[in-house]
């Protein structure tokens, strides 16, 4: 079942990929709302969990994105290409992007899955359920064992970030760099392995 879904979204072009992309967030954010209203006693205790602290937001945030992505590099040079393969999926969605756009997808899916999975699942279920979920949910992950033990290592990293800082902010901005700096590597290795130039969004 698994690999069926896998190879359908691998077929998909770069439109279909963003559709899917863009719905998929809608989703979680539809979800991780009518679940908060159900699980929170009150907007107050929703609002709570999205404490502005700037220095945990910009320092802490900033630190452990940078650590994940530099771990995600150094994997990217040591293990074989063959377990770290999402099907070309990332480099199907991202190379051919203005970088305006990739910021905006980059915040979208940060702030969509934090909320969901971090402020919502984990308040009340507890860090290793919205680990192992958010994990299961990156669905073209769960026949590659090593991009899924990479996810879940990094689910439970922002997971444990949230306990410790209290503010889903935090969480949201490290992830919001992981995905924007590594869409970001994607697009420049297209742009350097094609010196002639990147299609734009409406080319696709």
């Amino acid at each position: 079942m698994k690999n069926r879904q896998a190879e359908i979204i691998k077929h998909m072009n770069a439109r279909e990929l963003l559709y899917h992309l863009y719905l998929s967030q809608i989703v979680f954010f539809v979800i991780g709302l009518i679940l908060a209203f159900l699980l929170f006693n009150s907007i107050q205790s929703i609002t709570q969990i999205f404490a502005w602290q700037p220095i945990d937001i910009f320092v802490i945030g900033t630190v452990i994105a940078l650590v994940v992505v530099v771990v995600d590099l150094v994997l990217m040079k040591l293990v074989p290409k063959r377990l770290l393969d999402d099907g070309g999926i990332n480099e199907k969605m991202f190379q051919t992007r203005s970088l305006p756009h990739i910021i905006f997808l980059a915040f979208i899916i940060a702030f969509a899955e934090e909320f969901l999975f971090r402020g919502v699942i984990q308040t009340h279920f507890g860090i290793w359920v919205a680990s192992i979920l958010f994990a299961v949910l990156h669905i073209r992950y769960l026949h590659k064992w090593v991009l899924f033990i990479l996810v879940v290592t990094i689910s439970f990293i922002l997971g444990y970030t949230y306990e410790v800082t209290g503010s889903l902010w935090v969480t949201i901005w490290a992830h919001f760099l992981i995905d924007l700096l590594l869409a970001y590597k994607i697009r420049a290795d297209y742009i350097k392995n094609n010196k002639t130039g990147v299609e734009r969004d409406g080319d696709q």
